[in-house]
């Protein structure tokens, strides 16, 4: 799931390559890796996993994918800043709809322009496909999966301390879901943007091989980067929660620890 600089480098010029720049379209337009088009996944946020809001998700995502001109032979490649929530995003979603050949660029295009590597400022125009994918349930999940395993999950928090223990509010309850570990997403990250070594992040998180793990944030983007690296890590049994504190924080009725 993660491309090397050298490696995306080499293959710039393939005809069945997308690149999608997952950042800001005035930082797109500064300056973004040759070929490159924008994609705003941030304008993608999702907070209802009720099975209406799951179906409906299901097919703003193939709208959005096919925007992009996903088909099956394509190999796409998400970039950031570094190796970042945004393009963890894209590669989760497209991991979702069991599109296999995508991946992540490792330490963004921070790593790319330290590397003295092309940049164009010149847009991009997308040549639309007619995407379907077939879905994969096994890696998602929505607030009633949860509340009705939250003793055989293990819940991963993805988001900042201060969120994780209540005193940053960002919904209608403060604090997170029962039993959660918190293991903010940053900590994925080396200094110079590329996630760590697996000897690192397999000390990190410490957890059973066989675990099924929940992972979640505010909006799951956070989740999906730690999703990917639980992957890497060779966990079989990870989801990512869509809907996240987003929507469990504003559902009065589901239970909450400080």
């Amino acid at each position: 799931m993660l491309i090397s600089t050298t490696e995306l480098n080499s293959i710039l010029n393939e005809s069945n390559l997308i690149i999608a720049d997952t950042r800001s379209f005035k930082e797109y337009s500064e300056g973004h890796i040759p070929g490159a088009v924008h994609l705003d996944l941030f304008a993608f946020h999702w907070i209802d996993t009720t099975k209406e809001g799951i179906e409906n998700f299901n097919n703003q995502s193939r709208n959005l994918l096919s925007f992009l001109g996903v088909t099956p032979e394509k190999k796409i490649v998400f970039y950031d800043s570094v190796s970042g929530m945004l393009a963890a995003r894209g590669v989760w979603m497209l991991m979702y709809f069991s599109h296999q050949n995508v991946f992540m660029l490792d330490g963004g295009i921070t790593k790319w322009k330290k590397e003295n590597l092309s940049i164009e400022t010149k847009p991009n125009g997308f040549k639309p496909s007619k995407f379907s994918g077939k879905i994969n349930p096994n890696i998602i999940s929505g607030f009633e999966y949860i509340r009705d395993n939250l003793d055989n999950l293990k819940i991963l928090d993805a988001r900042s301390t201060g969120e994780y223990d209540g005193t940053t509010v960002r919904a209608a309850q403060s604090g997170h879901i029962p039993n959660a570990i918190n293991i903010d997403w940053n900590q994925n990250l080396n200094e110079d943007g590329t996630f760590k070594d697996d000897d690192e992040l397999s000390k990190m998180y410490d957890y059973p091989k066989d675990s099924e793990i929940v992972t979640y944030c505010q909006g799951a983007y956070r989740a999906a980067n730690s999703f990917l690296v639980l992957k890497k890590l060779g966990f079989e049994n990870v989801r990512v929660y869509l809907g996240s504190w987003g929507e469990w924080g504003n559902k009065l009725d589901l239970p909450v620890e400080k």
